[in-house]
């Protein structure tokens, strides 16, 4: 009996330590089920926090507040990537960090990231800040000038004042300019005006002095990302060429025929629709041409060394080859139609030829090669690097056609390329 008592409590014993250890192996389980799950949500969190940061960093050039960055890991949670983006954009910085040193190399010839601020530079931050179509920097009658709320020095067509004073006052450029029309400033007709090519900051780097095919070389590197020589044809007609261009420099035609003509053949046809433009300034008493402004012949304006509307410089050393081209309007052909240079993607709806430097500019600016441009400018200035593999072209087309579908919205290209790059 006391057997079976004993054996019947040793039964109970092992039982109640059997279901307790049960229960501990249970309650085990799920303790670390939980820790696991909390681990991954805090290193999920964390995650997109860090993303948020680095998307912020690359866009603006400065880290975001509390406020922002939650805003935008939210966000990136939600694979609402380009719109974490838009948010980031929303910082003053973007404007007057990122976009001021994106856009100042174009404004020089030193390509110098760190150029004052002007009337070229301040019109690509604007037109990117009202999500402007782009192409219209290159063909519109539009310039960006401090708010006049601000009490700055107004604008003035011979000095760079206004906009210096917009720099070292810190004036936040997300806020502070307003789009005018260029021809009110410039006293250009309207049809004569094309964007910041026809700013005063481009007439004082590329039309000093020279033949003016410096404002066409610039305009190729700055927004199309080309220089000339990646461009020479020589299978192209050389009869527009000009004729200070010599046939035989040192005495050897051979190095017309295989270098100079290569250019030219396209350069000077395109040139030509700078033929009434020039930068005016007294050569004497201001030779760094501080203080200078855009000039532009008129129908009423006849130079006097060419007896045409066409500038004295379009004519210079005409002895080097007397029979070369004279020019004598602002006609200007698209010969880069043929040739290799179609692989720019040259606009089938346009005639690739006409007048002046509005319709030129909108020549340039609806190629292919424009709107790839702007998509690698911004890969490199969002991450800090050029497209260096496969996966990084595939990234510059599809930016290049959502940016031409987005009606040319550059903030767009800046959200795409910084949600590629946000990982890195």
């Amino acid at each position: 009996m006391e057997m079976s008592l004993l054996s019947t409590s040793n039964k109970k014993i092992l039982f109640k330590k059997q279901t307790s250890s049960s229960f501990s192996k249970k309650i085990h389980t799920a303790f670390l089920s939980v820790i696991c799950t909390l681990l991954f949500i805090t290193q999920a969190n964390s995650s997109s926090l860090e993303q948020a940061k680095r998307l912020h960093d690359r866009i603006t050039g400065v880290p975001p507040s509390i406020q922002v960055l939650l805003e935008m890991s939210t966000l990136i949670d939600q694979d609402k990537i380009t719109e974490a983006a838009y948010v980031a954009m929303q910082s003053p910085e973007f404007y007057t960090t990122t976009l001021k040193v994106f856009a100042s190399p174009w404004t020089n010839k030193d390509q110098d990231i760190f150029f004052p601020l002007n009337d070229y530079s301040a019109t690509i931050i604007g037109a990117v800040r009202d999500d402007l179509d782009f192409r219209q920097i290159l063909q519109g009658d539009i310039t960006y000038v401090g708010n006049s709320d601000l009490n700055l020095t107004p604008y003035n067509k011979l000095n760079n004042t206004h906009y210096e004073e917009l720099e070292s006052n810190f004036i936040n450029l997300a806020d502070g300019l307003v789009q005018v029309s260029q021809s009110s400033l410039n006293g250009l007709p309207s049809e004569a005006t094309a964007g910041v090519l026809t700013s005063r900051a481009a007439a004082k780097a590329f039309f000093y002095l020279g033949t003016n095919r410096a404002m066409l070389r610039f305009t190729l590197m700055n927004h199309l990302c080309t220089d000339l020589e990646p461009l020479k044809d020589n299978t192209l007609p050389p009869d527009r060429i000009r004729q200070d261009v010599s046939r035989s420099p040192g005495g050897d035609s051979r190095l017309f025929i295989n270098n100079c003509s290569g250019c030219h053949t396209g350069m000077d046809p395109l040139a030509q629709a700078f033929a009434y433009y020039d930068y005016q300034f007294d050569a004497e008493n201001d030779p760094q041409a501080d203080n200078g402004e855009i000039s532009y012949n008129q129908s009423v304006n006849i130079d006097s060394v060419t007896g045409t509307r066409v500038k004295a410089k379009y004519h210079n050393n005409a002895t080097s080859f007397p029979f070369g081209f004279v020019t004598k309007n602002d006609d200007w052909k698209n010969y880069w139609r043929e040739g290799i240079n179609q692989k720019l993607g040259w606009d089938a709806t346009l005639a690739g030829q006409g007048s002046g430097m509005k319709s030129l500019g909108q020549e340039l600016a609806n190629s292919t090669a424009f709107a790839q441009c702007q998509v690698k400018k911004v890969f490199k200035a969002v991450c800090l690097r050029d497209a260096e593999n496969t996966a990084d072209l595939t990234q510059i087309q599809s930016s290049t056609t959502s940016f031409q579908q987005h009606s040319y919205q550059l903030k767009q290209v800046f959200a795409e390329v910084g949600a590629y790059c946000m990982g890195e």
